[in-house]
């Protein structure tokens, strides 16, 4: 039997039992924390991600929400394989990738790719614009004549929106939407399998971020993308994602499909973040917030069993000495929770309106 947590129904044109593109069990990456300046000894470590499993399909979004510093942005290094984790396994395309080094790692990084969250630190600014998105061309050693590649690079900057006319000019000329469009005529450069999108619109005017997503969705149907996409903006992942993924202090609290999770949230932490989203009318949220007390827990100590207790309001003593499993609780959803909530508190919440044939809690 299969981890619950790599239990995934099959995205858009699958068939049932495909293997996964990506799939990460208990995936580890501890930081040390050491004292001394030249017999450095280790004292501590910095649990960014501590025993997170998932998969995810082709063709399908993966959405990963959670505070800042919950371990997002290091979970995309590790499938990235920008970061070596601790422990753990990840497979990619059903190759265990997890130890892959040298050149077998650099064929593996043409299948996947990234878009940054920053567009204004993460392009080169003493490069053109074709210079930047023509060098994973460079590097794995494709279409070596210069006028082949700068066609490739046009084609590139065309299919993003922008004027391909613009090939010769620097990154200080564009906008940061125009920035972050550049971020992925590079990412896509090499045609990848599997497109991890680092909160690639966090940067960006509310304005210009509705433009960049439905790139991202346009791209991702054009193309037959996999995407991963980080963000801590709840409506954003709603837009995007098939199934969303919660994350809090290094672990995966909550996972299921995008629908099923923000019609019936059972995990209290998933609820306060969604009670927490901005609505243009205060007067009509039609619900009580549930606002989080204290602040988050350092990741170097966190506390022990339910790492969400010292937060929660509906905290017992059960979950300051036993972990919860990453279970379904009746809805289709993985909820690592002892007390989830029920019906009538997502009601009084007022998230959304949790409709008969919805299974009880």
């Amino acid at each position: 039997m299969s981890d619950p947590e790599l239990q995934i129904a099959p995205g858009p044109g699958e068939r049932a039992g495909e293997e996964p593109l990506v799939e990460a069990r208990d995936l580890v990456k501890h930081f040390p924390i050491t004292r001394g300046v030249f017999l450095q000894r280790k004292v501590g470590a910095v649990k960014a991600v501590d025993g997170v499993s998932f998969a995810v399909r082709r063709g399908e979004t993966l959405g990963i929400v959670g505070e800042t510093g919950c371990g997002k942005s290091t979970t995309a290094r590790l499938v990235m394989r920008l970061l070596e984790s601790t422990s753990g396994q990840l497979t990619f395309d059903g190759q265990d990738i997890t130890k892959v080094k040298g050149a077998p790692l650099k064929a593996i990084r043409r299948d996947v790719q990234m878009i940054f969250q920053d567009p204004y630190s993460s392009l080169n600014p003493r490069k053109t614009i074709g210079s930047i998105i023509s060098e994973p061309f460079a590097i794995h050693g494709l279409l070596t004549e210069k006028d082949e590649r700068r066609k490739a690079v046009q084609e590139l900057m065309e299919t993003v929106g922008l004027n391909p006319e613009h090939y010769n000019r620097y990154p200080h000329e564009f906008s940061g939407g125009q920035r972050q469009r550049i971020g992925v005529a590079r990412a896509l450069a090499l045609k990848p399998k599997l497109l991890i999108a680092d909160e690639p619109v966090s940067a960006l005017d509310v304005s210009i971020q509705a433009q960049v997503l439905n790139l991202l969705r346009d791209l991702q149907r054009k193309f037959g993308l996999t995407l991963i996409f980080i963000a801590h903006d709840l409506s954003v992942v709603r837009h995007m994602c098939d199934r969303v993924a919660v994350m809090y202090l290094g672990r995966i609290v909550e996972i299921g499909s995008g629908d099923a999770l923000y019609a019936f949230p059972r995990h209290p932490y998933t609820g306060a973040l969604l009670s927490a989203v901005p609505v243009a009318d205060p007067s009509r949220h039609g619900g009580k917030r549930r606002l989080l007390t204290g602040d988050v827990p350092s990741p170097a100590n966190p506390p022990k069993a339910c790492r969400f207790h010292t937060r929660c309001p509906k905290a017992q003593d059960l979950c300051s000495i036993e972990d919860p499993p990453l279970e379904d609780k009746g809805t289709g959803v993985l909820t690592a929770c002892h007390f989830p909530l029920t019906r009538e508190e997502v009601a009084e919440m007022g998230l959304a309106t949790v409709t008969q044939s919805t299974p009880a809690g």
